[in-house]
C-alpha cells in the first residue's frame, strides 16, 4: 500500500497542476515532507488523508489505490447486467489481425484493456494466447469469467480504472477496443508511456479510439466521463515506433437502440529494437474475405465456440 500511495500522491499532485511546495503549503506543511511520500520513504499521516484527499479531488478509497464496490463507475454497469451479452459474443474484427500479425505460435502474453463482458479476450484466450483483461465493470468481469468457463478457457480478469491502473509487467501484445476515449488528456503521455514501456521487444499494440468530428452528433448514451480526442492524435503517441497500420473509419452503431455513427482512428504499432523491420504484411485478407476467414478459424480452432444463440445475442452492435 505504501507504494501505492506514494505513486497516487504525485500522480493526482501532477494531475491538480500542484507542485510539491504548493500542496505543503495547502497542508501546511514543508515540501520535503511531500517529496518522501512521494518516494515512499515515509507516509502521511491517518488524520492528513481526508484533507490531502480533498486537495487532490478523490476519495480517500482511490488515493489509498482501492476502487469503490458501491459506486458505479461506468454506464454500462447495468447494460452487463442483463442475462444477455450487451455487444454480442463475436470478437472484434481487429482480433483477427492480430492473429495475422502475431500468432501464438510461441507462447505470447496478450492484455485486453478494458474487457467489457469478455468477448475478445475469450477469443485469443481460445486460440492459444495467455490472456490477462482488465475493466472498471463487476457485471462485466463476472461475464468474461462465466463465458471463458463455457468456452473452457482461462482468462486472467481483474477489476481495475483505465485512469488509475499502471503496469509493472510486460506483454507481448496489448489490444483495447472502445475504451480509451475514458483517458483524460492530462493523463495520456503517463498512460501511454507506462503501455510502450512494458510491452516487449517487437511487441504489438493493437488499438482504437473514438474521434471526434464535428459532422457527427453526440452518442445517444452521453457518457460523463468520455474525453474528447482529436484525428491522428493517438498516431503521435507512437511516432517512435513502428506504424505499419493507421486508419480513420466512420461506420454506424445501434448500441441502446438508437441509430448513431461514429467515428473511430484505429492504429497497429510495433516496438521495434533491432535494425531489420520485420515484414508486418503477410498476405493480409481483404475486407470481403473476412467474414470466411473468421468462419474458417472458428471451425478449425482446438475448442468449440460458444453458440452465440446460447446467449440471446441483442441485435445491438457496437
Amino acid at each position: 500500500m505504501k507504494d501505492e500511495l506514494s505513486k497516487n500522491i504525485f500522480r493526482y499532485r501532477k494531475e491538480k497542476g500542484l507542485t510539491q511546495e504548493d500542496l505543503a503549503k495547502k497542508l501546511g506543511l514543508t515540501f520535503q515532507a511531500v517529496s518522501k511520500w512521494e518516494t515512499a520513504q515515509a507516509l502521511p499521516d491517518i488524520t492528513l488523508l481526508p484533507r490531502l484527499s480533498q486537495i487532490l479531488d478523490i476519495s480517500v478509497d482511490k488515493l489509498l489505490g482501492y476502487i469503490s464496490l458501491d459506486k458505479q463507475i461506468t454506464i454500462y454497469e447495468e447494460e452487463y447486467k442483463i442475462p444477455e451479452y450487451y455487444w454480442g459474443v463475436a470478437p472484434s474484427k481487429k482480433c483477427l489481425r492480430v492473429l495475422d500479425l502475431m500468432p501464438p505460435s510461441t507462447h505470447l502474453k496478450l492484455l485486453d484493456i478494458g474487457c467489457g463482458e469478455g468477448k475478445d479476450s475469450v477469443f485469443f484466450a481460445r486460440n492459444g494466447y495467455d490472456v490477462t483483461a482488465f475493466d472498471v465493470s463487476d457485471a462485466g468481469i463476472e461475464k468474461t469469467k462465466r463465458l471463458a468457463d463455457n468456452v473452457g478457457v482461462q482468462v486472467k480478469v481483474f477489476k481495475a480504472d483505465i485512469l488509475d491502473f499502471r503496469l509493472d509487467t510486460s506483454f507481448d501484445i496489448i489490444f483495447s477496443s472502445g475504451v480509451l476515449h475514458y483517458i483524460k488528456q492530462s493523463l495520456r503521455d503517463e498512460i501511454f508511456s507506462n503501455y510502450k514501456q512494458f510491452t516487449n521487444p517487437n511487441g504489438l499494440h493493437v488499438l482504437n479510439v473514438f474521434v471526434n468530428k464535428p459532422f457527427i452528433g453526440p452518442a445517444p448514451e452521453k457518457e460523463p466521463t468520455a474525453c474528447k480526442w482529436i484525428s491522428g492524435e493517438i498516431f503521435m503517441h507512437y511516432h517512435d515506433w513502428l506504424i505499419p497500420e493507421c486508419s480513420e473509419v466512420i461506420f454506424d452503431c445501434n448500441s441502446s437502440g438508437i441509430s448513431h455513427q461514429h467515428a473511430m482512428n484505429q492504429v497497429i504499432a510495433q516496438k521495434f529494437n533491432v535494425r531489420t523491420v520485420p515484414d508486418l504484411h503477410p498476405s493480409s485478407p481483404s475486407p470481403e474475405r473476412t467474414p470466411s476467414i473468421f468462419a474458417s478459424l472458428m471451425q478449425t480452432a482446438p475448442r468449440s465456440v460458444v453458440p452465440t444463440q446460447s446467449f440471446q445475442t441483442p441485435s445491438r452492435s457496437g
